[in-house]
């Protein structure tokens, strides 16, 4: 039977669904045993957003007990444009990849409710910045904290709008900001990535309200969000594609030389030319323009502090960032 081609739209362990997009008629398909061996690198050998090779099921092909439909074949999966990919936080350090060929990446995060981990937020950003991923972060639930706490809110936007990150407040409450969300994604296959609890599922149900994504309450005794979203699934809103993902309470980086970081700090980067020093850790160096600029308030001390934690790190991100 010919092979055809198609996109996973949603990661159910072993079992995906696929559609040959831009139409949306999502089918079940499981993956050939010999592609899963070749990817044994990573947790996931098939991640949401990759295309795919499969062979259609046959007319009258036996159908396991319980299923309504014959699963597709998956035979091979096609070459990736880009990529999220995280260190499982479990011992076996494996790799995670969270979505492929996207457009964009949304980062959810609320300031409070739960409360933020900057370095958190610094380590998605630079995964985004390492394969090519424009981001853009949604200040979720400005409802909550911004009349008791407006300094922070004034005070985070400083630190990501002079980093070069579009900022968004948003509140699925008041629709505040959710037009503008809506308006980025027209057109693009977007991932939402975040802590558990920032409302990651809850924005897209309000950028298209015909959607139901899972939506779950917080913690109040740990103020951390509980994981409603245990899958990777994409939804096709009226005018672009949204990937809801499980909230994340840790994020290892990939293997990277640690000579490489500050590059993928986009404010560090646009004066590193002016380094004494070429290269330049941006740490013990004279004349780094890097300190320079941290001392002169036009990159921010928080951001700074990210990124020497991430030196610290053992040698290639061999540990996991969790809190």
């Amino acid at each position: 039977m010919e092979e055809r081609i198609a996109t996973v739209v949603k990661n159910a362990g072993s079992h995906y669904l696929l559609s040959e997009l831009p139409a949306w008629e999502p089918f079940p398909a499981v993956l050939r045993g010999k592609v899963r061996l070749q990817k044994s690198s990573a947790t996931n050998p098939v991640a949401v957003g990759d295309q795919v090779r499969y062979i259609p099921a046959a007319a009258g092909c036996y159908v396991p007990q319980g299923e309504t439909l014959q699963p597709a074949i998956i035979t091979e999966i096609l070459p990736r444009r880009n990529y999220v990919i995280r260190k499982s936080t479990n011992l076996s350090r494996q790799a995670h990849i969270i979505a492929a060929n996207l457009d964009q990446a949304v980062i959810a995060v609320s300031l409070y409710f739960p409360e933020i981990k900057l370095p958190f937020l610094d380590r998605i950003l630079l995964t985004c910045e390492v394969y090519k991923i424009p981001a853009l972060i949604a200040l979720n639930k400005v409802d909550l904290y911004r009349g008791e706490a407006p300094e922070a809110v004034d005070e985070f936007r400083r630190i990501y709008e002079g980093a070069g990150y579009r900022v968004i407040e948003t509140s699925c409450k008041t629709d505040e900001g959710i037009d503008a969300l809506r308006d980025a994604c027209i057109g693009k296959l977007s991932l939402f990535s975040g802590e558990s609890g920032v409302g990651k599922s809850s924005l897209i149900k309000a950028i298209d309200p015909s959607l139901a994504p899972k939506i779950g309450q917080i913690s109040l005794a740990h103020l951390q969000g509980k994981h409603t979203t245990s899958l990777y699934e994409m939804y096709k809103a009226a005018d672009g594609y949204l990937i809801d993902s499980p909230g994340l309470r840790g994020f290892g980086l990939v293997d990277l030389e640690k000579e490489e970081i500050a590059k993928y700090f986009p404010e560090m980067l646009r004066v590193a030319d002016e380094c004494r020093f070429v290269p330049c850790t941006h740490t013990h160096e004279p004349g780094c323009a890097v300190k320079a600029a941290v001392e002169a308030g036009t990159i921010s001390a928080e951001r700074y502090n990210s990124y020497l934690g991430m030196l610290e790190e053992d040698g290639k991100f061999r540990k996991s960032f969790s809190h």
